[in-house]
């Protein structure tokens, strides 16, 4: 009876190896099939997809078009509870001196916190971004957590506030925005 243990494959399904660099007499040729020389005939020896021979390859000669996130992806400096635990209690920990301690180098978005480690007493964390689990282990050590506001071109709440203050004068004076279509003119025949 078959059974999983005594599968075998069928006599002949499997090749054996081809054994190259054995001679002319080996059925494989003196170079084993790779032609005389040159880079692609040595070991190791490979060219990288897409080289041209220092052509200009064909991905730089044709236009580039449309549209990529990667230009507005934001990156942010990462720091862990296990590099804040060198901080004594109460202090305020923010970019100035993480950037004073090395912790955080060079351009970024902002500072977010993450919950590796552990924090053994109360730290005053001023960043921009924090994960659940740090914020949770931070206040259980008794400290606090405020988060930056974004200095982007969002609207704050006080500039919708003075909108709604502006005298009706001033909004009767507004012009109404018109939508502009496109019109077509037909062929004369």
């Amino acid at each position: 009876m078959m059974r999983l243990h005594n599968l075998r494959p069928r006599p002949g399904s499997r090749h054996r190896v081809k054994r190259l660099g054995c001679g002319e007499s080996s059925g494989h040729g003196k170079t084993s099939g790779k032609g005389n020389k040159g880079q692609k005939a040595r070991s190791g020896g490979s060219i990288r997809l897409g080289f041209e021979g220092g052509q200009m390859p064909l991905i730089r000669r044709l236009p580039k078009r449309g549209f990529n996130n990667a230009a507005f992806h934001k990156q942010y400096a990462v720091v862990n509870l296990s590099d804040l635990s060198a901080f004594e209690a109460g202090t305020v920990v923010n970019e100035q001196l993480l950037r004073e301690s090395n912790l955080v180098r060079g351009h970024f978005a902002g500072i977010k916190v993450l919950g590796d480690g552990e924090v053994k007493h109360d730290l005053k964390v001023q960043v921009d971004k924090i994960s659940a689990s740090a914020r949770e282990k931070i206040e259980k050590a008794g400290g606090t957590v405020t988060l930056r506001e974004a200095s982007g071109t969002r609207k704050s709440k006080a500039d919708d506030v003075s909108s709604e203050a502006k005298p009706e004068a001033a909004v009767a004076k507004a012009k109404p925005r018109v939508k502009k279509t496109k019109s077509r003119s037909k062929k004369s025949e």
